[in-house]
């Protein structure tokens, strides 16, 4: 019982550690993180995918849940209006299945 107890609990943490609730600021000096929409998916270090609730967006792969409160979000971004401002430069895609990372060498920006 002392196991499953513990199994339950760690797997209860572990979906929240790498969520990706995110909730747009208004002003850049609020963010985390500052993103940029490209207008082509190659060009794109994410592909993101708007997903309706909180419980699609457990892991680290490009489904993201915009939060209705600033404090309910895993991180605060600002889309700023060039590219070279950009600590991530994302791509919104029509599909959940199409969600995932193409620069895998930023992903650590979203832990």
């Amino acid at each position: 019982m002392k196991h499953l107890l513990i199994l339950f609990l760690g797997l209860l943490f572990s979906s929240n550690i790498f969520a990706q609730n995110v909730f747009s600021v208004e002003y850049e000096n609020q963010a985390d993180l500052k993103v940029f929409v490209v207008k082509y998916e190659n060009q794109a270090d994410l592909k993101v995918f708007k997903v309706k609730y909180k419980n699609q967006s457990v892991r680290n792969d490009g489904k993201w849940f915009f939060t209705e409160y600033a404090n309910q979000a895993k991180k605060k971004i600002y889309f700023v209006k060039y590219a070279n401002q950009a600590d991530l430069k994302i791509y919104f895609v029509d599909y959940s299945n199409q969600a995932g990372w193409n620069k895998k060498k930023k992903k650590h920006l979203l832990y």
